[in-house]
Protein backbone atom coordinates (compact mmCIF):
# COMPACT_ATOMS: atom_id res chain seq x y z
CA UNK A 1 0.00 0.00 0.00
CA UNK A 2 1.30 3.38 -1.05
CA UNK A 3 1.58 6.28 2.00
CA UNK A 4 -1.20 7.72 -0.29
CA UNK A 5 -3.07 5.01 -0.10
CA UNK A 6 -2.49 4.86 3.48
CA UNK A 7 -3.00 8.18 4.11
CA UNK A 8 -6.34 8.13 2.07
CA UNK A 9 -7.87 5.28 4.04
CA UNK A 10 -7.00 6.37 7.69
CA UNK A 11 -8.31 10.05 6.48
CA UNK A 12 -11.48 11.17 5.16
CA UNK A 13 -11.91 8.84 2.37
CA UNK A 14 -11.61 5.65 4.48
CA UNK A 15 -15.19 3.46 4.99
CA UNK A 16 -18.22 5.40 6.48
CA UNK A 17 -19.09 2.43 8.17
CA UNK A 18 -15.72 3.10 10.11
CA UNK A 19 -17.05 6.94 10.79
CA UNK A 20 -20.53 5.57 12.20
CA UNK A 21 -18.33 2.92 14.48
CA UNK A 22 -16.28 5.71 16.16
CA UNK A 23 -19.75 7.72 16.55
CA UNK A 24 -20.90 5.03 18.18
CA UNK A 25 -18.38 3.88 20.47
CA UNK A 26 -18.28 7.32 21.72
CA UNK A 27 -22.03 7.18 22.00
CA UNK A 28 -22.09 3.85 23.62
CA UNK A 29 -19.53 5.05 26.46
CA UNK A 30 -20.41 8.29 26.88
CA UNK A 31 -24.34 6.82 27.57
CA UNK A 32 -22.91 4.89 30.35
CA UNK A 33 -21.20 7.82 31.65
CA UNK A 34 -18.22 6.21 31.44
CA UNK A 35 -14.48 7.70 30.80
CA UNK A 36 -12.07 5.97 27.97
CA UNK A 37 -10.39 4.51 30.66
CA UNK A 38 -13.16 2.76 32.22
CA UNK A 39 -14.20 1.67 28.22
CA UNK A 40 -10.64 0.79 27.90
CA UNK A 41 -10.70 -1.39 30.97
CA UNK A 42 -14.33 -2.92 30.58
CA UNK A 43 -12.28 -3.90 26.60
CA UNK A 44 -9.77 -5.91 28.59
CA UNK A 45 -12.00 -7.70 30.64
CA UNK A 46 -13.94 -9.24 27.75
CA UNK A 47 -10.15 -10.24 25.77
CA UNK A 48 -9.91 -7.41 23.67
CA UNK A 49 -7.00 -4.90 25.12
CA UNK A 50 -6.62 -1.12 23.60
CA UNK A 51 -5.11 1.54 25.48
CA UNK A 52 -7.46 4.73 26.31
CA UNK A 53 -5.39 7.44 24.46
CA UNK A 54 -6.60 4.86 21.55
CA UNK A 55 -10.17 5.15 22.17
CA UNK A 56 -9.97 8.88 22.47
CA UNK A 57 -8.34 8.95 18.46
CA UNK A 58 -11.09 6.77 17.75
CA UNK A 59 -13.66 8.93 18.36
CA UNK A 60 -12.19 12.34 18.63
CA UNK A 61 -8.70 12.08 16.80
CA UNK A 62 -7.97 14.10 13.37
CA UNK A 63 -7.97 12.22 11.34
CA UNK A 64 -9.76 9.58 13.94
CA UNK A 65 -7.85 6.07 14.25
CA UNK A 66 -9.01 2.99 12.72
CA UNK A 67 -11.11 0.26 14.84
CA UNK A 68 -9.69 -2.98 13.65
CA UNK A 69 -11.37 -6.08 13.19
CA UNK A 70 -10.55 -7.72 16.72
CA UNK A 71 -11.23 -4.31 18.75
CA UNK A 72 -14.82 -4.11 17.29
CA UNK A 73 -15.81 -7.45 18.32
CA UNK A 74 -14.34 -6.33 21.64
CA UNK A 75 -16.99 -3.16 21.28
CA UNK A 76 -19.64 -5.47 20.45
CA UNK A 77 -18.92 -7.73 23.30
CA UNK A 78 -18.34 -4.81 25.94
CA UNK A 79 -21.90 -2.83 24.73
CA UNK A 80 -23.72 -5.80 24.33
CA UNK A 81 -24.32 -5.55 20.29
CA UNK A 82 -24.17 -6.31 16.89
CA UNK A 83 -21.41 -5.41 14.53
CA UNK A 84 -24.23 -3.76 12.07
CA UNK A 85 -25.25 -1.83 14.84
CA UNK A 86 -21.80 -0.67 15.40
CA UNK A 87 -20.69 0.04 12.19
CA UNK A 88 -24.18 1.19 11.47
CA UNK A 89 -25.56 5.28 11.22
CA UNK A 90 -25.54 5.84 15.11
CA UNK A 91 -27.79 9.32 14.40
CA UNK A 92 -30.77 6.55 13.81
CA UNK A 93 -30.25 5.65 17.60
CA UNK A 94 -31.29 9.22 19.31
CA UNK A 95 -29.69 11.23 21.63
CA UNK A 96 -27.27 9.37 24.30
CA UNK A 97 -30.26 10.81 27.28
CA UNK A 98 -32.77 9.40 24.99
CA UNK A 99 -31.00 6.01 24.40
CA UNK A 100 -30.36 5.73 28.39
CA UNK A 101 -34.59 6.25 29.04
CA UNK A 102 -35.08 3.57 26.32
CA UNK A 103 -32.68 0.88 28.32
CA UNK A 104 -33.97 2.47 31.85
CA UNK A 105 -37.49 1.66 30.20
CA UNK A 106 -37.05 -1.91 29.21
CA UNK A 107 -35.53 -2.45 32.48
CA UNK A 108 -38.20 -1.49 34.47
CA UNK A 109 -40.58 -3.23 32.26
CA UNK A 110 -38.93 -6.05 32.27
CA UNK A 111 -38.80 -6.42 36.25
CA UNK A 112 -42.41 -4.91 36.15
CA UNK A 113 -42.96 -8.19 34.40
CA UNK A 114 -41.80 -9.98 36.90
CA UNK A 115 -42.90 -8.64 39.60
CA UNK A 116 -46.55 -8.84 38.26
CA UNK A 117 -46.13 -13.01 37.61
CA UNK A 118 -44.78 -13.00 41.16
CA UNK A 119 -47.81 -11.57 42.57
CA UNK A 120 -50.10 -13.70 40.18
CA UNK A 121 -48.47 -16.62 41.42
CA UNK A 122 -48.93 -15.16 45.00
CA UNK A 123 -52.68 -14.35 44.66
CA UNK A 124 -52.99 -17.86 42.92
CA UNK A 125 -51.53 -19.38 46.21
CA UNK A 126 -53.39 -17.13 48.52
CA UNK A 127 -56.79 -17.97 46.99
CA UNK A 128 -56.08 -21.93 47.31
CA UNK A 129 -55.37 -21.18 51.20
CA UNK A 130 -58.44 -18.89 51.49
CA UNK A 131 -60.67 -21.71 50.19
CA UNK A 132 -58.85 -24.54 52.57
CA UNK A 133 -59.26 -21.62 55.25
CA UNK A 134 -62.80 -21.66 54.80
CA UNK A 135 -63.41 -25.04 54.09
CA UNK A 136 -62.14 -25.61 58.08
CA UNK A 137 -64.39 -22.54 59.38
CA UNK A 138 -67.43 -24.10 57.40
CA UNK A 139 -67.39 -27.12 59.83
CA UNK A 140 -68.68 -25.33 62.75
CA UNK A 141 -68.54 -21.89 64.69
CA UNK A 142 -65.67 -22.95 66.66
CA UNK A 143 -63.63 -23.69 63.80
CA UNK A 144 -64.50 -20.40 62.30
CA UNK A 145 -63.51 -19.01 65.45
CA UNK A 146 -59.76 -20.45 65.74
CA UNK A 147 -59.30 -19.67 62.53
CA UNK A 148 -60.75 -15.98 62.88
CA UNK A 149 -57.98 -15.99 66.23
CA UNK A 150 -54.94 -17.21 64.61
CA UNK A 151 -55.09 -14.81 62.05
CA UNK A 152 -55.72 -12.38 64.08
CA UNK A 153 -52.28 -13.16 65.88
CA UNK A 154 -50.57 -14.10 62.89
CA UNK A 155 -51.41 -10.65 61.46
CA UNK A 156 -50.66 -9.02 64.83
CA UNK A 157 -46.73 -11.11 65.01
CA UNK A 158 -46.28 -10.01 61.46
CA UNK A 159 -47.01 -5.81 61.63
CA UNK A 160 -44.59 -6.17 65.26
CA UNK A 161 -41.60 -7.47 62.85
CA UNK A 162 -41.94 -4.51 60.01
CA UNK A 163 -38.94 -2.47 59.84
CA UNK A 164 -39.74 0.58 61.55
CA UNK A 165 -40.25 2.88 58.27
CA UNK A 166 -43.38 0.94 57.54
CA UNK A 167 -45.19 1.53 60.65
CA UNK A 168 -48.26 3.20 59.15
CA UNK A 169 -49.00 -0.37 57.91
CA UNK A 170 -49.34 -1.09 61.20
CA UNK A 171 -51.57 1.46 62.63
CA UNK A 172 -54.13 0.34 59.58
CA UNK A 173 -57.46 -0.42 61.00
CA UNK A 174 -57.08 1.19 63.82
CA UNK A 175 -58.34 4.60 64.95
CA UNK A 176 -55.57 7.42 65.81
CA UNK A 177 -54.32 7.69 69.31
CA UNK A 178 -55.89 10.91 69.82
CA UNK A 179 -59.83 9.83 68.99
Amino acid sequence: MSGEEGAERAGPGRPVPEDHAAARIKLEREVRGWSTVKLAEEMAAVGHPINQSAIWRIESGKPRRRVNLDEALGFCKVFDITMQDLTGPPGELATPRIRQLAQTYVQMTLEYRQLRAAIDRNQMHLHEIQVELDAYGDKGPEQRGQVDELLRLEEQAAMRSLHPSQTHLRNQGQPPADE
